[in-house]
C-alpha cells in the first residue's frame, strides 16, 4: 500500500504514514461491525438453545437490533458517581477498548493481509492482552463502590491465573513451529499431519494444549462459565455496575473484541489460520481470509454454546482449575513437546 501512495507523488515517509493509517482503519471499522454482528449472533444462539426467538423486530430478522442498542446507549446520559475518581472513572473503559483493538495489529488474515508481520507477534499479543486487566482494575477502584472493587480484585486474580497457563501452552506451540511469528506458525501447520491436515489441533502432541487454550481463553475474557467478575447474583454487574451510556458500551465493545481475538488465536495457533482444513489444491481457490473467518465463527459458536448451557463456576473452582490442573498440565506438556522436538530434529540420543 505504501508503494501505491508513493505512485501518487508522496515521499516515502508520508506514504508509509498514510498507508499505516489506512491499514488501521481497514481493521478497526470492520472489527466494530463484526462486534455488532456477533452480539446479534450471540443472542440468537442463546435464544435457539432456550427455544426462544431472540431479536426479531428491529430490521429484517432483527439484524438491526445491535445498532439500535448502540444508538440507545449513545443517547443516554453519562452518570458519574459523586464519590468516584472522575479522571480514572472515565479513562478505564477507554483503556479496555483501546487495548482490545491494539492486539489485532499482528493478526494475519491471510498470507498477505496483516498490518504488522513482526517476528515477535506472539509475544506482542501476550504483552498487549495482559494490559486489559488495568481497565477493569481501575474501573473497580475508581467507582468507589464495594461491588465493583470486589469484581476488580477477582478480575486481577483470574486473568493472572489463566495468563500463566496460556503462556506455557503457547511455549509448546512455539517449540513445534520454531518461531514467534504468527504467519510462520500458520505455515508450519501446512500438511502437518500425514501431509494432509493443515492443523496442530489434531496433532496428538498439541491437541491437549488446544483444549487447555480454548478453556483458558474463556476465563481470560471472563466469559461464561468463568464470568465471576460480572456475577449478577453476587456483584450486581461487577466492575461495570456504576457505568452507563458510552462508558458501558466501550466495556461491552472491548469484551467482544477480546472474544473475537481469542477465537482468532485459537484458529491461528492450533487450526491452521487462513489455511483450508485439508491440504488439497482445489480448496486453496477459496480466499484464506474466508477460511479464517469460518474458523473464528466456529470457535465463537462454541463460546456461545458454553455460555448457554454450562452453569457458572464457583470462585474456588475457578482458581483450582487454573493453578492445580491447567498449570501443571501445561508445564508437563512443555517437557514432552521439548523431548519430541529434540528427537524430531536431532534423532534419538545414543
Amino acid at each position: 500500500m505504501t508503494e501505491f501512495f508513493q505512485s501518487l507523488g508522496m515521499n516515502y515517509e508520508a506514504a508509509w504514514f498514510v498507508a499505516t493509517i489506512c491499514g488501521i482503519l481497514l481493521i478497526a471499522f470492520p472489527l466494530m461491525l463484526a462486534v455488532a454482528i456477533i452480539i446479534y449472533c450471540d443472542r440468537k444462539i442463546w435464544a435457539a438453545m432456550a427455544l426462544r426467538k431472540g431479536p426479531n423486530v428491529v430490521g429484517p430478522f432483527g439484524l438491526l437490533q445491535s445498532f439500535a442498542d448502540g444508538i440507545k446507549v449513545f443517547l443516554q446520559e453519562t452518570i458519574i458517581p459523586s464519590g468516584a475518581n472522575k479522571g480514572l472513572f472515565i479513562i478505564a473503559p477507554i483503556i479496555t477498548f483501546t487495548v482490545a483493538l491494539l492486539a489485532w495489529a499482528v493478526i494475519p488474515f491471510s498470507e498477505t493481509a496483516v498490518l504488522s508481520d513482526i517476528n515477535v507477534g506472539l509475544l506482542y499479543i501476550l504483552a498487549i492482552s495482559s494490559l486489559g486487566v488495568y481497565g477493569v482494575v481501575i474501573s473497580g477502584w475508581a467507582s468507589n463502590s464495594k461491588y465493583p472493587f470486589f469484581s476488580s480484585m477477582r478480575a486481577a486474580a483470574q486473568m493472572i491465573s489463566y495468563e500463566v497457563s496460556i503462556g506455557f501452552t503457547l511455549i509448546s506451540v512455539v517449540l513445534m513451529a520454531g518461531t514467534f511469528n504468527l504467519s510462520d506458525i500458520i505455515m508450519a501447520q501446512k500438511g502437518h499431519i500425514g501431509g494432509v491436515v493443515n492443523a496442530y489441533g489434531l496433532n496428538p502432541m498439541l491437541f491437549p494444549m488446544a483444549v487447555v487454550f480454548l478453556i483458558s481463553a474463556m476465563a481470560e475474557t471472563a466469559r461464561h462459565p468463568f464470568d465471576l467478575t460480572e456475577a449478577e447474583s453476587e456483584l450486581v454487574a461487577g466492575y461495570q455496575t456504576e457505568y452507563s451510556s458510552m462508558s458501558f458500551a466501550l466495556f461491552w465493545l472491548g469484551e467482544y473484541a477480546n472474544i473475537l481475538l481469542m477465537c482468532a488465536l485459537n484458529a491461528i495457533l492450533f487450526w491452521g489460520g487462513w489455511l483450508p482444513p485439508i491440504d488439497w489444491e482445489p480448496l486453496y481457490a477459496v480466499p484464506g481470509i474466508v477460511w479464517l473467518f469460518l474458523k473464528i465463527f466456529v470457535f465463537f459458536f462454541i463460546f456461545s454454546w458454553v455460555m448457554a448451557t454450562v452453569p457458572r463456576y464457583r470462585y474456588d473452582q475457578l482458581m483450582r482449575l487454573g493453578w492445580k490442573i491447567f498449570l501443571p498440565l501445561a508445564l508437563i506438556w512443555v517437557v514432552i513437546v521439548s523431548g519430541y522436538v529434540m528427537i524430531r530434529d536431532h534423532g534419538w540420543p545414543l
